[in-house]
């Protein structure tokens, strides 16, 4: 179905977002009354998650967020990979179970995000629960001649689609002639893709009519997302490196399958270093948790925030740092505001704009335009800076009303896109105040590298460590 059959039957939204498939931005299409299901490519859980994971987990989190601040209602839907080669391989070479390496690799990611404080989606599906449902869909493509059997499992025949290599804006025949030449020739072409897996040595297996065997990566999230946001949803994103083989794949199957499917396609731009992609297969990659080690996590939804979400960025200590530092003129402000609010009547704080001197409704309006023309974060966070700095300007000069309300809409708008005040009164975590006097202990003695070791854990529970000469001082990462 094309953008304008969309239009036709379902209106158009004011949010505008790039498109993939269209190649341009375009307003997003859907019913007033329609709950906005979003799919995005999650987690493939074999190892400890790098910075480029952190990236499109914070670019989608926000967006998810705008979403709803907009007032839409949304159900987001990422999956979890808890079975892929990569998931064997490690487990293999380790001698361990591969539902342990995937069980704990998820546990980390989560632990990881709940620090960036990216919000666990409404549906984390497992690949591992819907092998049935994979098996059906690979049966109604072999019953509708778009699948075939080899020695080696079930492929998915790409040239009976016409429109093959639409999100890449390549035909098939482009294609075709620039794919490298398949291993197997037994495949019709090289860009042949497996649904199904025969079953290997040392490799699990599920049963199904076509052997002993396990589903292709690419099977996969047509089935999850189909069944948990229904056969045509609006957004299914991820990352820029998944637009082609592998969402153009799950796209196949769909339109194979007759299903709709997404509405439109969206992909977040890379962490490179060195303008290479970061990546584990490079080892080029640093950790969340080493970088946590180093800076606040929220620094770096600050910095995401800061990039366009489509284009690429580098994570460097330095930015790090400069995210640091303006994170602080964030919490700064929040805690002026704060005092302002202890010691000021309410109702002073209540007068009229036009007694405050100051038009708060243009400041949102031209926040909320920004964030509608295509997610511009950078321009949106650009905008809120620039207000922060006038509201310190006015309480400087002893204008506590203007200051306060135009203080009240950065602060605002900065909770709603994850970033709170760092600066939380709220108890601390008995189990992070043990590791403190450890830690305390640990640096007294002159054990540096145990006290590291302990800073690492008080980090993994949400709090950031600023070392003092009274001792280990924790604040809370909302």
């Amino acid at each position: 179905m094309l953008f304008c059959d969309y239009v036709w039957i379902y209106g158009v939204g004011v949010i505008k977002l790039f498109d993939t498939a269209i190649s341009d931005t375009v307003p997003m299409v859907f019913s007033p009354d329609e709950t906005i299901g979003m799919y995005v490519c999650g987690a493939t859980v074999y190892g400890p998650p790098h910075v480029g994971h952190g990236r499109f987990a914070l670019v989608y989190d926000i967006l998810w967020r705008y979403l709803e601040y907009s007032g839409y209602k949304v159900i987001f839907a990422s999956n979890v990979t808890d079975i892929d080669d990569k998931i064997i391989d490690r487990a293999n070479r380790e001698g361990r179970s591969w539902r342990s390496l995937a069980a704990e690799s998820e546990e980390q990611w989560w632990r990881n995000m709940e620090l960036l404080n990216v919000r666990k989606p409404h549906h984390t599906p497992h690949a591992t629960d819907y092998i049935d449902q994979m098996i059906e869909s690979i049966v109604k493509l072999e019953e509708k001649g778009y699948a075939y059997r080899l020695d080696d499992g079930v492929y998915m025949e790409v040239g009976r689609l016409s429109s093959y290599g639409l999100l890449a804006h390549q035909n098939l025949d482009t294609l075709r002639s620039g794919a490298r030449v398949s291993v197997d020739q037994s495949k019709h072409s090289p860009l042949d893709f497996a649904l199904w897996k025969a079953a290997k040595p040392g490799e699990p297996t599920w049963g199904s009519p076509f052997g002993a065997g396990r589903p292709g990566w690419h099977t996969e999230c047509v089935v999850m997302a189909s069944s948990l946001l229904g056969d045509d949803f609006v957004l299914h994103g991820g990352g820029l490196d998944l637009c082609f083989p592998h969402h153009e794949n799950e796209r196949a199957q769909a339109q194979a399958l007759s299903i709709n499917f997404a509405r439109h396609w969206i992909h977040n731009g890379l962490v490179e270093v060195g303008g290479q992609k970061m990546s584990k297969s490079l080892g080029n990659y640093i950790t969340l948790e080493e970088m946590f080690h180093e800076h606040n996590p929220s620094a770096y939804r600050l910095l995401v925030l800061q990039s366009s979400y489509r284009s690429p960025i580098e994570v460097t200590a330095d930015l790090m740092n400069d995210a640091e530092k303006a994170l602080e003129r964030i919490n700064a402000l929040s805690r002026r505001l704060d005092d302002i609010q202890n010691s000021t009547s309410y109702d002073d704080l209540q007068l009229s704009e036009a007694m405050s001197g100051i038009d708060i409704d243009e400041k949102r309006h031209n926040f909320v335009n920004m964030m509608d023309d295509d997610f511009n974060t950078s321009s949106a966070t650009a905008l809120l800076f620039t207000s922060l700095r006038q509201a310190n300007t006015l309480l400087d000069h002893h204008d506590v009303v203007s200051g306060y309300r135009l203080g009240k809409f950065v602060v605002e708008a900065f909770i709603m896109l994850g970033i709170g005040n760092l600066a939380s009164t709220e108890a601390i975590d008995p189990k992070a105040l043990a590791i403190v006097e450890a830690r305390d202990a640990a640096r007294l003695s002159r054990d540096f590298a145990k006290a590291d070791e302990l800073k690492s854990q008080i980090e993994l529970l949400g709090y950031r460590v600023e070392d003092s000469t009274d001792g280990t001082k924790l604040r809370k990462i909302n």
